[in-house]
């Protein structure tokens, strides 16, 4: 027993020196003159299964990867649980393989906040945030250091090829859903339940709260080609009863809003937490059309995709990550979802000219 928990610890020592070699150069708030081509996201890996998905990126070397939420299943309020599922996690070969093969960036969604589908009430969550950040070795001139919440924002490449990432955090600040209860199975005189979060009519409910919005609205005021906003929370889909920005309504329409009164030209949302992989685009009266391209599961996989009026791929329910390739010459995008074959289950073409305002 000594013997593996030594190794444990010698390979949690390994990673932690490759995060803060890799943070050092990617510090929320930071600009960067590295220009990206190959942008790789993923979401939903639970700490204790194997995580091939990862060493296929690794063999990929993108430019930069995206975690975009349950990067580990903590789902605790007990900081020891939470520390040592983040070790378990940061001790997995497959994710030392993809630190040793590329930049490493990252936001939480639920299940590594602390609790399934907790919002600003969850009692543990600046010491969730503390832990987060110690993880991946968030450098201490961060701005997510000194603010509540992780929301981030990076900034690479030169004119021409400048590419804004927008990490936000969607549960610090997030208020409840509005819930209700609806029949499920019926059988003789024997019902059964379950909850569904219903649109919200409430227009003082937040899902990013007054200070991550003042923050996104300075963000997309500011010079860029393409804009990659990343929510562990799908942003594009129609209301269907689960997790989603279209169960407020009324916030869904203020980023769009925003993205129209900023200018904010090239926005795209990427986006986890499903279990499975979809494009969904949403449009709306005030700005271009706004595709949400959405990965998951690194380990997590269903049988059941929730209805979306506005997906247009997918979905796509074995393991996988996506992919976005920025063709600066040709002035497109590519969404790709990779299964672990290597098959692209995905394919999606989107011309930037696509993404500004005529």
């Amino acid at each position: 027993m000594k013997s593996i928990i030594l190794i444990l610890t010698s390979w949690l020592l390994i990673t932690q020196s490759v995060l803060a070699e890799r943070n050092e150069t990617l510090a929320a708030g930071g600009e960067y003159s590295n220009i990206l081509t190959r942008i790789a996201f993923g979401s939903c890996a639970k700490e204790y299964k194997p995580q091939p998905i990862l060493e296929k990126v690794a063999e990929n070397k993108p430019d930069l990867f995206v975690f975009l939420g349950d990067n580990m299943y903590g789902d605790t309020s007990d900081e020891d649980v939470l520390q040592n599922k983040y070790s378990q996690f940061g001790s997995k070969p497959e994710f030392r393989a993809l630190l040793n093969a590329t930049d490493v960036i990252a936001t939480w969604d639920d299940h590594d906040y602390g609790k399934n589908n907790a919002g600003r009430h969850f009692p543990f969550k600046e010491k969730s945030k503390e832990i987060f950040l110690d993880f991946w070795r968030e450098p201490l001139i961060s701005d997510r250091r000194k603010r509540k919440g992780i929301y981030a924002d990076y900034m690479f490449g030169s004119e021409g090829k400048r590419v804004q990432i927008l990490l936000l955090d969607t549960r610090s600040f997030r208020d409840d859903y509005k819930q209700r209860l609806v029949r499920k199975i019926r059988h003789s005189k024997i019902s059964a339940y379950k909850r569904i979060y219903v649109e919200h009519s409430d227009k003082a409910r937040t899902m990013l709260g007054k200070q991550q919005w003042r923050w996104l609205e300075e963000q997309l005021r500011k010079p860029a080609d393409l804009r990659i906003i990343g929510s562990s929370t799908q942003f594009g889909v129609s209301h269907n009863g689960h997790e989603a920005w279209a169960n407020m309504p009324h916030e869904q329409k203020k980023l769009a809003n925003i993205i129209s009164s900023t200018g904010a030209n090239g926005v795209v949302f990427i986006s986890g937490d499903m279990h499975y992989s979809e494009t969904s685009r949403l449009k709306t009266d005030v700005t271009y059309p706004l595709y949400d391209f959405t990965s998951s599961g690194i380990t997590q996989t269903t049988f059941h995709a929730f209805a979306n009026k506005n997906r247009i791929d997918g979905p796509i329910m074995q393991n996988n990550y996506g992919m976005l390739e920025i063709d600066w010459a040709k002035q497109v995008i590519r969404f790709k979802v990779i299964d672990l074959s290597g098959e692209e289950t995905i394919n999606r073409l989107v011309s930037m000219s696509e993404l500004v305002f005529k």
